[in-house]
């Protein structure tokens, strides 16, 4: 754990305006910078709202985002923006679409490939401007610097992460979420739960960020049952795009730990989506880090609206019911993951040491292995 005196850089969207009803900013500050070819990068349901954004000019709408992108996925909007070669690039939609959105301001032109930015800092720059606009709250990629896409070949993410791709705007409008169905909803306010716990569990945890995770928690914990409940509680939505937002904060400086490690294969290897993929290994994962951890996890918890506890089976049975009670499948068997691909997903997830390294509990495969077997 980092202390007062640990050094940390925050970077955040050089404009940011959060609030519902607010989605027409996209378009206003486009006029105000002159701008006349845009790109909007979307999934399909999102990409028929795009005029929402109300863009000036000529507006090109990529609407193929897949919910687990990959490179030939990534190799498609990259072409289109070779052809268009537009002046603004916007994210519009969940994580998917916002993490491709940053890829496609950044590589087009520069003869670089994403093999060749895997990592920090090696992109070469930005010449086009770039917004980011979430119409779910889970992954906060609206006001990070890092993009995820998967390498078919070897089945893993591919982690870039460079100050080139943060937005120059990103506009946070709350009732562009409330048509997310239950099931959605849940799941990524699960996610945007964990992104909060593991930052404040984490190893490389800050006072500066813990101040916006345990909020981030606090919040998932007083909102989320009402959103899933009713998806037109706009103060329910608002409260969870703000902590969405704050686990996106979480992210840049101190970033996921073994949860996102072990969720990660779900995705690359049996395609359940990102927010699903954390929701099913949090209870698990929140529970095995808590002896490293006792005061922090009991924070949690009462966050969540719990009793605090750092006691495993306790941590474990607390948040397996509220994630539950929210109507999320929390089991493996369940979503179609065969049991035999267990082994050979410990190992995958082991090899992530960029965020394996910075859990507070060492954790080996055939430990990995034991999570995926309770979970299953």
């Amino acid at each position: 754990m980092n202390s007062l005196l640990s050094p940390i850089e925050i970077q955040r969207p050089a404009s940011l305006e959060f609030g519902a009803g607010l989605v027409g900013a996209v378009g206003r500050w486009a006029a105000a910078r002159g701008i006349a070819r845009s790109l909007v990068i979307a999934t399909g349901p999102t990409a028929a709202r795009a005029a929402l954004l109300g863009l000036p000019g000529e507006v090109v709408v990529f609407g193929d985002v897949k919910p687990e992108p990959d490179i030939p996925n990534l190799e498609e909007a990259l072409a289109l923006a070779e052809r268009v070669r537009p002046e603004l690039v916007v994210g519009f939609g969940g994580g998917s679409a916002m993490d491709l959105a940053k890829l496609v301001a950044v590589l087009p032109g520069t003869g670089q490939s994403i093999h060749d930015v895997v990592g920090p800092e090696k992109v070469l720059g930005r010449k086009v401007a770039l917004v980011q606009v979430p119409t779910t709250s889970g992954t906060g990629s609206e006001a990070g610097t890092r993009a995820l896409v998967t390498d078919p070949a070897t089945r893993n993410k591919l982690a870039v992460q460079s100050r080139h791709m943060m937005a120059d705007l990103a506009v946070v409008d709350p009732d562009l979420t409330v048509t997310v169905p239950p099931a959605v909803t849940a799941a990524t306010g699960v996610d945007a739960l964990a992104h909060c716990a593991e930052a404040f569990t984490s190893r490389r945890a800050h006072p500066l960020i813990d101040l916006y995770a345990i909020e981030g928690i606090r919040l998932v914990g007083r909102y989320l049952t009402r959103a899933v409940a009713d998806g037109e509680d706009r103060e329910a939505r608002a409260g969870l795009s703000l902590a969405s937002l704050y686990g996106g904060f979480c992210l840049g400086p101190v970033n996921t730990t073994a949860g996102h490690a072990v969720a990660y294969p779900l995705g690359t290897r049996h395609h359940i989506a990102h927010g699903l993929a954390c929701a099913v290994i949090f209870p698990h994962t929140l529970a095995y880090n808590a002896p490293a951890v006792p005061e922090k996890t009991a924070l949690v918890l009462e966050a969540l609206g719990a009793p605090a506890s750092a006691d495993p089976r306790a941590v474990a049975e607390i948040t397996l019911d509220f994630c539950r009670e929210l109507g999320i499948e929390m089991r493996l068997s369940r979503l179609g993951v065969p049991e035999d691909d267990l082994p050979a997903m410990a190992t995958e997830a082991h090899a992530i040491r960029r965020l394996l390294d910075n859990n507070p509990r060492d954790i080996s495969e055939s430990e990995i292995l034991a999570l995926y077997r309770a979970a299953y």
